[in-house]
């Protein structure tokens, strides 16, 4: 029974471990700077517009799985919209004083708030724990598959204690009564503009502008004192960047040359070996490397993975420009190892690598897409007419 007095609810183990590995997946290779420091966020509305609409489609049994258990919880039935949907993650040094959710006067349509975590205190990340100012239960330590939800008022005031390593990673969903405050049809009208006469096959994802990844403790620094967040995933797994439309040589005074790289062709390296498969930009390489890291225990069992082929010694001119670019980025961005959110370099570059696994993640995150995608267009036609975003079972679309 939910108190009157403190409304909250914690409910263990209620997303799947496997759910939480493919939201992850989709968070770290899609991630912007988040709205506070170092808080990094991925919406469906971003997901949209940089062309990988197809990734809404793990969000959408799971948004109406929890959009049921608040109203169940808070006896509220049919009277909810969600208002937003995002991944969020904590990372090093971030942290939220006591604080409610309508203590803002544009928030006053809040009605109820959801969290799902999606790893784990302790394996993952360290601090980060949740507490609620008053009543019961008052701290909760954060584990993969949990959900807590609470009222969004000053019934819950609450806080979060600063991340001290790794990185904290959940699933939020704000509730309102309000129907103008739906997100869903504002989703459809993106979705109608940008969906409808795309093919599976041109899933390559788009960049959004590059202040969206720069993250900086001094906002106002102009590409200064801080590092571009998807370089850095990549950088801390062990990967460096080779420019398919090769410069002789890049200025150390001007680092835009630099970032430009990251929105053309380019190959990815690692030592002294070039991955001869050319990605579109700096976000399709992310997107493989992120789905090699969700599934490389499938990838080394499968068949693809006797595929090496793609895998050639750098030579020696391609070594000095691979070099020379991720000399002038490190020390242009003055990228702080120490401070690099997602875990420690060296347990990083530990992490299980195969030159045939990357391979076979190119030939799986195709099919991947491609699958989500066709689900995608086959939900749309329903998700207009209903002006909702919800899961429609294979006989309806059959009919």
């Amino acid at each position: 029974m939910v108190s009157s007095e403190y409304p909250r609810q914690i409910i263990h183990n209620f997303i799947p471990l496997q759910v939480c590995k493919e939201l992850e997946f989709i968070h770290k290779s899609n991630c912007t700077v988040g709205y506070r420091p170092n808080v990094f966020s991925t919406t469906l509305s971003h997901l949209i517009a940089t062309n990988c609409p197809h990734l809404i489609m793990p969000f959408i049994l799971l948004r109406e799985k929890l959009k049921e258990k608040v109203e169940e919880v808070f006896n509220c039935e049919f009277e909810l919209f969600i208002e937003f949907t995002g991944l969020i993650s904590w990372n090093k040094g971030a942290s939220i004083g006591w604080h409610s959710d309508d203590n803002r006067p544009y928030l006053k349509q809040r009605d109820f708030t959801a969290v799902c975590y999606l790893n784990s205190c302790g394996e993952d990340f360290s601090g980060g724990m949740f507490h609620f100012q008053d009543g019961e239960p008052a701290n909760y330590v954060p584990m993969a598959g949990d959900l807590v939800l609470y009222s969004a008022d000053s019934r819950n005031v609450h806080c979060v204690d600063e991340i001290t390593d790794g990185e904290r990673l959940t699933l939020t969903l704000w509730f309102s009564r309000n129907n103008s405050f739906d997100e869903d049809a504002k989703l459809i009208s993106l979705l109608a503009q940008n969906v409808l006469h795309t093919e599976p096959a041109s899933s390559i994802p788009i960049p959004a502008p590059s202040n969206m990844y720069w993250f900086s403790l001094d906002q106002g620094s102009d590409h200064k004192q801080g590092y571009d967040i998807h370089y850095a995933r990549l950088f801390v797994l062990g990967y460096d960047i080779y420019p398919t439309r090769e410069r002789s040589c890049f200025s150390e005074k001007n680092l835009q040359d630099c970032l430009d790289v990251f929105t053309k062709p380019l190959k990815l390296t690692r030592e002294n070996k070039l991955f001869s498969r050319e990605f579109a930009n700096l976000l399709h390489a992310l997107q493989v490397v992120q789905f090699y890291c969700w599934k490389w225990p499938t990838l080394l069992s499968s068949e693809a993975a006797a595929v090496t082929g793609d895998v050639l010694l750098l030579s020696e001119a391609q070594n000095v420009v691979v070099n020379e670019l991720r000399s002038i980025i490190l020390n242009s961005m003055q990228l702080d190892m120490g401070t690099l959110c997602y875990s420690s370099p060296g347990k990083s570059r530990e992490l299980h690598f195969d030159w045939a696994c990357l391979s076979a993640a190119v030939t799986s995150w195709k099919e991947y897409t491609f699958e989500l995608h066709k689900q995608l267009l086959l939900h749309l036609p329903f998700w207009k007419d209903y002006q909702s975003l919800f899961s429609v079972s294979s006989c309806v679309i059959e009919k």
